[in-house]
């Protein structure tokens, strides 16, 4: 190996893992220092933690802090926010990446949409709780309950259906999690139901604000992707509310993102068609009790995909717990 390749590959994002260190720092801090005698500024403090560690785990699987991935995943490998694991995320969302794909129902695993026929299929009172989600209070209450029971759901499915590689993330986070667990329990001295109610969910709450809006339906790709310009949640978002630039830059480092921007303006916001809001209060006045987008896909997925006389495979899941439409095994046979 050249000396060139050696220090490509041991290159290290200093403010990252400076950022992870002060994550868990703060978590640590509020467990053990402020739960005593603070127990109310403890669980805002733990549910900040879970927020930007939930923005740490998308930084690295999109390959930082360092070039070895599995030095990158043992950065987040205990998750504070308890449910989601990192490995299934981590496939999940770099399929979200195919921006030709944004919004579709099915090939895009973080899509909020529904296709209409799917739509049709479900009882009146899910029908309801979605509209409630595409308001922004209603995500932020209802949005980490529903996508949580959705995904554990349909990977639950899946499993049972024998697939090793979802079991395998599952084993591995779970370990993480009961760590976590224990010293939230032993360590804190917290009872983990409450710790379950309050950080986990109000911290995925928070990471809700960002992702509300990220994405809308447009004829153009790049016209799908948000700019919130800025926000003083910037840094617990690690500069996501800046979504465009790090979908067509995605292996930057979330401290470079806000000079790109900068640099290149006006031009940014051409490429999205405008797709901007100032910041999140903005879009707060805005959508606060009223839906953003409809349920419904304005434009994909309007019919049934036609069931074919073969057996069909899934390609992909969503985090919000759908499956996608079944696509050919083999061609049929005539």
């Amino acid at each position: 190996m050249s000396d060139r390749r050696r220090e490509r590959g041991l290159q290290i994002e200093w403010p990252t893992v400076s950022l992870a260190v002060g994550c868990y720092a703060a978590g640590f801090a509020a467990g053990l220092y402020l739960w005593p005698s603070y127990p109310a500024l403890s669980l805002i403090v733990l549910a900040f933690a879970v927020a930007l560690q939930s923005s740490l785990i998308h930084e690295v699987l999109h390959g930082h802090p360092t070039r070895n991935a599995a030095i990158n995943e043992a950065f987040v490998f205990f998750s504070l926010g308890l449910v989601w694991p990192y490995r299934r995320f981590k496939t999940l969302h770099l399929r979200h990446h195919a921006d030709e794909r944004l919004t579709d129902p099915f090939d895009d695993p973080e899509s909020y949409y529904k296709a209409l026929w799917q739509h049709e299929e479900l009882p009146r009172f899910l029908k309801v709780l979605l509209r409630m989600n595409n308001t922004m209070v209603g995500r932020f209450l209802l949005g980490p309950w529903l996508s949580s029971i959705g995904f554990v759901i349909g990977d639950y499915r899946a499993i049972m259906q024998g697939d090793r590689v979802i079991l395998d993330a599952w084993l591995r986070h779970i370990i993480g999690a009961i760590g976590v667990a224990l010293i939230v329990t032993y360590a804190f001295g917290m009872p983990l139901w409450l710790y379950a109610l309050v950080p986990a969910w109000f911290g995925q709450s928070l990471i809700s604000i960002r992702t509300f809006a990220e994405h809308q339906w447009s004829e153009h790709p790049d016209g799908r992707t948000i700019i919130v310009e800025r926000s003083p949640l910037s840094f617990l978002f690690l500069n996501n509310n800046l979504h465009l630039v790090h979908h067509k830059l995605p292996n930057v480092a979330w401290y470079k993102l806000p000079a790109l921007f900068r640099a290149e303006r006006e031009a940014w916001i051409a490429r999205n068609k405008g797709y901007v809001y100032p910041n999140y209060l903005a879009l707060l006045r805005a959508y606060a009790f009223r839906a953003k987008e409809p349920v419904v896909h304005p434009v994909l997925r309007r019919t049934p995909e036609p069931r074919r006389a073969f057996s069909p495979r899934v390609r992909a899941r969503s985090v919000h717990g759908g499956g996608t439409a079944p696509v050919p095994a083999e061609p049929p046979k005539e």
